[in-house]
């Protein structure tokens, strides 16, 4: 399996996704052929910034605690 990254784009009502010229070359890929795609998201540390509110240790206490150990 070969992977390659890519940016979605608006195509009309669809959302779709450029190949780059050198990837379809060099996995000889032809107009109208069936390909399988495994989609993976990339994840921003923005986008999960905040989604443990509960989370009540201070972080000083957490990396002294963890020097502790050393």
């Amino acid at each position: 399996m070969t992977q390659v990254e890519c940016k979605t784009r608006k195509i009309g009502g669809s959302i779709g996704i450029i190949l780059p010229k050198e990837f379809v070359a060099k996995e000889n890929i032809k107009p109208n052929q069936e390909l399988r795609v495994e989609i993976k998201k990339h994840v921003k540390v923005k986008d999960v910034w905040g989604l443990l509110p509960d989370w009540k240790t201070p972080t000083q206490k957490l990396k002294d605690e963890a020097r502790k150990g050393w």
